[in-house]
């Protein structure tokens, strides 16, 4: 595909001074997330399968980040319609049988979710670098590029709590609601996104932060535990609060 019919500067000269590395300043911070939401978790998955639902996720997320980037034009639609895209990509790889009614299908939700939204670093960096400048190239803001890592960070904290929630549904056989729940919560961020790209006001990219940090935060506590069997929630559980007092 000819991508300068949708960008009259070609995709080579915009990117000239864009770093190699580009791709694992998404990656390698939702690798970290992973290894500390996990920690205490290791007997209730298998690292193989944790490696494969977050290339996987990587993948998927590069195929959304795709067709997001060649329809920015929808304008409004971009607010409800890329909450069901991403969240439905995440669906479908998850809702096969070896995963159904099986605990641990959070965590590889978890992962899978991490892996989807780590790439979207890069591209949001592209995006805002490259292609929204106007048709002209002028080096590497990195200010801008700064806050877009910020506001990136919130992306990957979001969809690892919806992959996370979509696990959950499906090991319950509750696969509808808990969907539905994911796309309600990516709305808000994506709102969010809109109103700061038609204000051209990229420090709202904290916000988003924040918005990702919580909604991560109560999925780890929340979803997360429903991993163990009953009586090893308890003793976390415990444990937890001994270590808070």
């Amino acid at each position: 595909m000819d991508f300068n019919i949708f960008f009259p500067i070609s995709v080579e000269q915009k990117m000239s001074g864009l770093p190699t590395g580009i791709a694992f300043l998404g990656i390698i911070p939702a690798l970290i997330v992973i290894y500390i939401s996990l920690k205490g978790y290791e007997e209730y998955f298998e690292e193989r399968k944790i490696f494969v639902m977050f290339m996987v996720g990587i993948i998927a997320g590069f195929i959304a980040a795709i067709i997001e980037t060649l329809t920015l034009g929808i304008g409004i639609l971009f607010v409800i319609l890329f909450p069901v895209l991403e969240q439905l990509l995440k669906t479908m790889i998850l809702n096969l049988r070896r995963f159904y009614m099986k605990p641990d299908t959070i965590i590889y939700g978890l992962c899978l979710g991490l892996g989807f939204g780590s790439i979207f670093t890069a591209f949001s960096i592209i995006y805002q670098q490259f292609i929204r400048a106007d048709n002209v190239t002028t080096g590497i803001d990195l200010y801008s590029i700064s806050l877009v890592l910020i506001g990136s960070f919130g992306i990957i904290l979001l969809h690892g709590a919806t992959g996370m929630l979509i696990g959950y549904g499906i090991s319950k056989g509750n696969l509808l609601r808990c969907f539905s729940y994911t796309i309600i919560l990516q709305i808000p961020f994506t709102g969010l996104d809109v109103v700061t790209n038609y204000l051209n006001a990229e420090y709202l990219q904290v916000l988003t932060v924040g918005y990702g940090v919580v909604i991560y935060w109560l999925a780890i506590k929340r979803i997360l535990p429903k991993v163990l069997p009953q009586n090893q929630r308890r003793k976390r559980t415990k444990k937890t609060a001994k270590e808070k007092t």
